[in-house]
């Protein structure tokens, strides 16, 4: 009926109509003649009906063109950074916990991704957050120990180096004592500390030990920084942080000045003073600098082993 409809109301229209169904007719009886070619066919269409399937069901499970803008839940206590998750149609995730006194304990500290970025409906955000309290270690016994082996136990437990104290020995660098506090410890010492605490070693000083080359700080981390001071047997001085560096950025910071300048020399025990920032451009600046001034200290040493190869050399000898 619908089909009489139309030939009545537009001839031409109705004409091109019929003329398509007996060229789909044709083609279609010609296909059947040909076993492969209708089977061929049959799987192209299978193939494009399930290529069209498959694209909806992942836009619905991919959640494609579903995109979300991450809230910025820093300073929430995890309980309200939950909720405001859900309305955003996310999830949170607890991967990591710091004792940071300045802040509320259970409050978001950090977030991946960060605050703005675009994720689909359903990401799992992951946070870190303000612990109630810091854990605590077992104090490792690192006497007699070499002064890198008691760094590497030390650090392992979430524990620094204080202070180095160096006192004559037949050995340079060979850790004698142990102190936390006014404590010495001993191998029976059984001492729990709060994570990142400091241990003073008294660490043995050999008659021949002279002042040695200063290690390269300039584009390390803080923590990077320290560790390598203390491994070569100095001291970490004074730290200071550019504007703009919080607990929350410090890790992120790297070192760009530091005095003495790498590779001048010191006494053991002798502190390193280090300072960091956040801008790029500085640190570039200070590997730069620290570059010319390693270069200078190589030029001036071979010019004083020229020096003193030319006083050594008997009279009347080239």
């Amino acid at each position: 009926m619908l089909y009489s409809y139309i030939l009545s109301k537009a001839p031409f229209c109705g004409t091109n109509i019929q003329f398509l169904i007996r060229i789909m007719n044709k083609t279609i009886k010609k296909i059947n003649r040909y076993p492969f070619v209708r089977n061929l066919v049959m799987a192209l269409c299978a193939l494009i009906a399930f290529a069209f399937v498959l694209s909806v069901l992942l836009g619905v499970f991919t959640r494609h063109n579903t995109h979300r803008t991450v809230p910025d839940f820093r300073g929430m206590q995890i309980d309200k950074a939950t909720k405001a998750a859900r309305r955003a149609s996310m999830r949170t995730c607890v991967a990591d916990s710091l004792f940071l006194p300045a802040y509320e304990p259970g409050v978001v500290l950090e977030q991946v991704p960060a605050p703005g970025a675009k994720v689909k409906a359903g990401r799992r955000i992951f946070l870190t957050v303000n612990s109630t309290h810091r854990q605590k270690v077992r104090i490792p016994y690192v006497a007699g120990f070499s002064l890198r082996q008691a760094k590497n136990n030390l650090e392992v437990a979430g524990l620094e180096i204080e202070k180095l104290v160096y006192r004559g020995d037949i050995a340079t660098n060979n850790v004698l004592e142990e102190r936390y506090g006014k404590t010495v410890i001993t191998p029976k010492t059984d001492m729990e500390v709060e994570v990142g605490q400091g241990v003073t070693l008294v660490v043995g000083l050999g008659p021949g030990a002279t002042a040695q080359a200063v290690p390269r700080v300039v584009g390390f981390s803080l923590k990077e920084a320290k560790s390598r001071i203390w491994e070569v047997g100095f001291n970490v001085g004074a730290v200071e942080m550019d504007e703009g560096i919080t607990l929350l950025n410090q890790s992120q910071a790297k070192v760009y000045r530091q005095t003495p300048d790498y590779p001048q020399r010191a006494g053991y025990g002798a502190q390193v003073n280090i300072r960091l920032t956040l801008d790029q451009t500085r640190i570039d600046r200070g590997i730069d600098r620290s570059d010319a001034v390693a270069r200078k200290v190589v030029q001036d040493e071979e010019q004083q082993d020229e020096t003193d190869s030319k006083d050594d050399t008997p009279p009347g000898k080239p």
